[in-house]
């Protein structure tokens, strides 16, 4: 079995006294590891900086093994090391596709995203896109919420929570009774642009909540990656 293909490095780890095991996250075959025969040797740690984009070719005797990656670095991410906040958005999304993403499916349409993503980290106002990303990320595992109506009326008007239960948007008015138990829909999570910091905090927490909820399981009641709470603390740090 042999396949070539393009992809981010999104996490590694030593495999023997010379080897490395790492894992990319590819154009076509999704997240998906092997070993790196030398990849415990200095030359080659430098690739493997999270965030390196790589061209990689794997080759296993059956498709089922966990198989041997050939790896060369088309473009480093380097650069983000010096900037704290950006290296924080850096770990967050290699750390969430390693946690949401089960291995070898493709998502293409995620795939681009992340790619446009860590694109913009080296600028400014990118914490919405993040967000957005992982708005995204539900959806591609199946866990995608429907803000475009309320779930009670109907409308498309006046959409400001989210139910914790449905993933599905309320109105004020269908609200009712229920207005407590309700997560507070930031509007900027129904359009494009910049969000405040009140609207990021509220976008996390529904985020996370889903996350949580549905993708902890799959890994035994794990949390979500602590990688993600230190990015959306600077971020708070950061607006406040």
């Amino acid at each position: 079995m042999e396949w070539q293909d393009e992809g981010t490095l999104i996490g590694s780890r030593p495999h023997g006294e010379t080897s490395a095991i790492i894992e990319v996250f590819t154009a076509q075959h999704g997240r998906h590891a092997g070993v790196l025969r030398g990849g415990a040797s200095r030359k080659v740690a430098a690739m493997l900086q999270p965030g390196s984009q790589v061209t990689v070719n794997w080759r296993a005797r059956l498709d089922d093994h966990l198989g041997v990656f050939q790896a060369e670095p088309l473009r480093s991410r380097a650069g983000l090391m010096a900037d704290r906040l950006a290296l924080a958005g850096l770990n967050a999304i290699c750390a969430m596709l390693r946690f949401a993403l089960p291995e070898r499916a493709a998502y293409p349409l995620l795939y681009g995203r992340t790619q446009d993503l860590l694109s913009r980290l080296d600028g400014a106002g990118w914490a919405a896109d993040y967000l957005r990303w992982e708005m995204l990320l539900l959806e591609e595992t199946g866990f995608g919420l429907d803000l475009a109506r309320c779930a009670v009326t109907g409308s498309r008007e006046d959409l400001v929570y989210v139910s914790p239960r449905t993933g599905r948007a309320v109105s004020r008015g269908g609200a009712g009774d229920w207005t407590p138990r309700l997560l507070p829909l930031p509007q900027g999570l129904l359009g494009q642009g910049a969000m405040s910091g009140t609207e990021l905090a509220q976008g996390f927490a529904i985020t996370g909540h889903f996350l949580l909820r549905e993708l902890s399981a799959l890994h035994h009641g794990r949390q979500l990656p602590e990688a993600r709470a230190r990015l959306i603390d600077l971020l708070a740090r950061e607006s406040s």
